[in-house]
């Protein structure tokens, strides 16, 4: 079967290529599609995504229509390249944004994803206990939650405790500076700031650290004069 041929760019075969279509492409197109997107779990995902393989097909067939091709013989390799192009962001009004964390797209290409999360960690017993593993899942959710998941909770919580102690030996204008120099203000910032010089500030900064080590009981370590061992 030959595909309908189109006089113009509307022209008036329009009903008969379509029809053609939806007889002797579509149906191969999707059960194409089916199979290239099986490894996708989420039913309303993947009807997304067969949505936009009819749609970039159709679009696909009509171009080549145009331009006198006999579509019919190779439906088998439309439907291969349109799969291919949907799943690697092509869409039929364009490319789907690879810099969106929402994109599968990006996600793919960044090595990351996006899960949904409970809107609240107050959920209630009957909920907590409807689904298997549930109290598991809240845990983990509760987990993600914290504050800092790089320093271990003995230490968060001795240095939450010595930290204070430490600032009460320090004068007003310490804990001030200290308090600036903790939220990484420059050098150059803190002189100005401070009335002072920059090589004050990073002595300063030299100060704190050894009498913090000192306060933890540790020695801090030895340095040589600014001018380097005499020879």
């Amino acid at each position: 079967m030959h595909s309908p041929t189109l006089p113009g760019p509307s022209g008036p075969c329009l009903a008969a290529l379509h029809a053609a279509f939806l007889t002797h492409v579509l149906p191969r197109v999707e059960r194409h599609g089916r199979v290239y997107f099986r490894h996708v779990k989420c039913p309303d995902k993947k009807e997304e995504l067969l949505a936009e393989l009819r749609g970039l097909a159709w679009k696909w067939y009509v171009r080549l229509v145009r331009r006198g091709k006999e579509v019919l013989e190779f439906v088998s390799a439309l439907a291969t390249y349109a799969a291919r192009a949907v799943n690697s962001g092509r869409r039929l009004c364009g490319q789907e944004p690879a810099k969106d964390v929402l994109s599968p797209l990006a996600q793919r290409r960044r090595g990351f994803v996006v899960e949904s999360l409970p809107a609240s960690t107050r959920t209630s017993h009957e909920n907590l206990y409807a689904v298997p593993h549930g109290q598991g899942l809240q845990d983990a959710y509760e987990e993600r939650l914290r504050d800092n998941t790089q320093t271990p909770v003995p230490d968060q919580a001795a240095f939450r405790l010595d930290f204070p102690g430490w600032l009460t030996i320090r004068t007003d204008r310490d804990r001030r500076l200290i308090a600036e120099m903790a939220l990484g203000e420059g050098t150059q910032f803190l002189a100005r700031k401070f009335g002072v010089s920059p090589a004050r500030i990073s002595q300063l900064r030299r100060e704190y650290h050894d009498d913090w080590l000192r306060y933890q009981g540790e020695e801090p370590a030895s340095r040589e004069p600014a001018g380097g061992r005499e020879g």
